[in-house]
């Protein structure tokens, strides 16, 4: 089947096409309805079935007779350490450990919160929850207590897992004692906590409270799969809300496992036996679908690294992983490759590695930058026998798995810089005016998905219906409201500009940062840039940038704003307003990579700005601001 015709059959007979993917997998009891309503009036997808995800993405394997292949690596250059297991030896750790969870009073149904680094404990963690119905939600390791803190009280979890440390480049991060303090604040906190003891720190721990990892899992009986409703939650993951408290993800058993193990060979055209790698952490919505599970329940090996992009020991790193452990598909965000790009931008240590394994390089996390993309496309493409394709794609926390992409195991579509391609199938996605109304094709509007989703994305929020409907389904009944601002052009591809808060109103004309941060990039001296909007009493707002300068380069800020504005002017016109622009060394970025645009705004405006508790480095909030006072950029303006 063609794209069209499979995307076709999704938004016209989902029921058909649902149930056709669902018999891919085991099910203890397949479903009675595919898709249903709940009392709530949300839609639920594969009620009456029972599974259990674990049991799809460990013991099936085994009982297909692939039990010695390779499920599992752990590559930690931070601390010099590597790991094998294969689904046997995966399958019987996860067992043991959930047994061990058992032991400590753990139900179907109960959360635990998993509070650690990227190590292969990690994944153990998740699975082991899986295994038994007990409901997992992953904090992203090294949050602040008070983070940590009021996802604990939102999530009133029975047990908490964490490590003694993670590890930042060469810097070593006690986790315990910022663990402590969490439960110390938290008025529901869990009784008892399980540590993982690494040899980089040792945890003090707490009699009656603290377990060892090791002598936990040690005096377990292993646990078995334990079947599970359909629509019950695997997991909770908090993402971030506009109101400053953290919205509870909901990722239901049935949907999920059917939707990922589609999207595996739909989106990524990987088959059982494929290396996969996905860049990201676990206690993001890529470590969740596509290092944990995506990878596992379509039979393929996974990569848990436990490094950076770059220093570690250099921005090879990436290269020397595709190389040693021949990885076929490889996943990340653009801003992995802004960082190696600024360190190595001619790519020369791409020459010492042979990648020939790698078949397609994935992209997603934020929107993938034209100059990006490109460099990618000369890096990767040099002998066209060898040609790597470099795919764009787009998705949320809330869904889970891609909403538009190149289905390259449906059928490879034609690449247009800047977009994410097509709706994959089961996304009816639409472009909607501020009325409402369908936009003309080329015009800009809101992204918003007509309903019902398809499998694998958010059915509602955890214990929080009402906020659901409010932040998500009230602004246009019968839709999802992505939050993002786009266009679907005359041939169907959707290009995403960024989150409707990143347009800005320039004297009544509508302007995307989005667009001013392409042009910018694209000039040669950049590495990575950041374009805000600015409040301007006279047009509402005004555009500034900030940008990194690649390594070595030499430019001062008078000729760098003269050179970006001339860059502005010429393509958008006089009407964007851009007038500012100034150099810093480095962006504020969250830890996974996305950059705080909304706080450089913040800085620019107020003489006081709170610290989002996910950024990466809060000196980096000072440094801008120094530049913003020396540049004379909105508060610090003259003028």
């Amino acid at each position: 089947m063609n794209y069209h015709d499979e995307y076709q059959q999704s938004i016209e007979q989902p029921e058909v096409f649902w149930r056709k993917q669902a018999e891919q997998l085991k099910w203890y009891e397949f479903p009675e309805t595919i898709l249903s309503q709940d009392e709530h009036g949300f839609y639920r997808w594969f009620a009456g079935g029972k599974l259990n995800t674990c049991y799809l993405a460990l013991d099936v394997h085994i009982e297909d007779g692939r039990g010695e292949q390779l499920a599992l690596v752990y590559d930690s250059p931070a601390a010099d350490s590597q790991r094998k297991f294969s689904y046997l030896e995966l399958r019987d750790e996860v067992a043991k450990f959930a047994g061990g969870l058992q032991s400590l009073g753990v139900e179907k149904g109960d959360r635990v919160i998993v509070y650690m680094p990227m190590v292969a404990e990690a994944v153990i963690a998740m699975l082991a929850c899986a295994r038994i119905g007990a409901v997992h939600s992953v904090v992203f390791g090294g949050f602040a207590p008070n983070e940590l803190a009021v996802r604990i009280d939102d999530a009133r979890p029975k047990v908490l897992l964490t490590a003694s440390c993670g590890i930042e480049f060469s810097k070593i991060i006690e986790y315990k004692p910022l663990v402590d303090q969490a439960l110390e604040s938290a008025k529901f906190p869990p009784e008892k906590v399980v540590v993982l003891q690494r040899p980089q720190a040792q945890a003090t721990m707490q009699s009656g409270q603290d377990y060892d990892w090791q002598e936990l899992t040690n005096l377990a009986a292993p646990a078995e799969p334990v079947a599970i409703d359909a629509t019950d939650p695997l997991y909770i993951l908090y993402t971030s809300g506009t109101t400053g408290l953290p919205k509870g993800v909901v990722r239901d058993n049935g949907g999920h496992a059917v939707a990922l193990k589609y999207s595996m060979k739909a989106v990524y055209n990987t088959d059982p036996g494929d290396v996969f790698w996905a860049g990201s952490d676990v206690g993001w919505v890529v470590g969740h679908s596509y290092i944990v599970y995506a990878p596992l329940l379509q039979g393929c090996t996974t990569i848990v690294y436990e490094g950076k992009p770059v220093r570690t020991p250099d921005a090879g790193a990436f290269w020397r992983m595709i190389s040693e452990h021949k990885i076929n598909t490889f996943f990340t965000a653009p801003t992995a490759f802004r960082a190696i790009k600024k360190e190595d931008p001619e790519a020369k240590l791409l020459k010492q590695y042979d990648i020939s394994s790698l078949r397609t390089l994935f992209l997603a996390g934020e929107r993938l930058d034209p100059p990006t993309y490109d460099w990618l496309m000369e890096i990767l493409n040099e002998d066209p026998q060898s040609a790597i394709p470099v795919i764009d794609h787009w998705w949320q926390t809330e869904t889970g798995w891609a909403i538009c992409s190149n289905p390259m195991g449906i059928e490879p579509q034609a690449v247009k810089n800047g977009s994410p391609t097509f709706p994959m199938p089961g996304y009816n996605v639409q472009v909607l005016d501020e009325e409402g109304q369908v936009c003309k094709r080329g015009e800009t509007g809101n992204i918003v998905i007509h309903l019902p989703l398809p499998p694998s994305c958010l059915p509602t929020l955890w214990n929080d219906d009402e906020r659901f409907k409010q932040s998500y389904l009230s602004q246009y009944p019968g839709y999802y409201l992505t939050g993002d601002e786009g266009i679907k052009d005359e041939d169907g591809y959707i290009f995403v500009m960024g989150r409707t808060d990143d347009v800005i109103n320039v004297a009544g004309h509508r302007l995307s940062t989005g667009e001013m941060e392409e042009l910018i990039a694209g000039h040669p001296a950049v590495a990575e840039c950041a374009v805000t909007g600015i409040d301007n009493e006279l047009r509402g707002h005004v555009p500034v940038g900030f940008v990194v300068l690649k390594d070595g380069i030499e430019i001062s800020q008078d000729q760098m704003q003269q050179e970006l504005v001339a860059i502005i002017r010429r393509e958008i016109g006089a009407v964007a307003y851009f007038r500012q622009t100034g150099i810093v060394k480095r962006l504020p970025k969250t830890r996974s990579g996305k950059i705080l645009r909304k706080t450089i705004r913040l800085l620019a405006i107020a003489t006081e700005v709170v610290v989002p508790p996910t950024i990466d480095d809060p000196k980096i909030l000072d440094e801008i601001r120094e530049v913003m006072q020396e540049r004379g950029i909105g508060q610090y303006s003259s003028a």
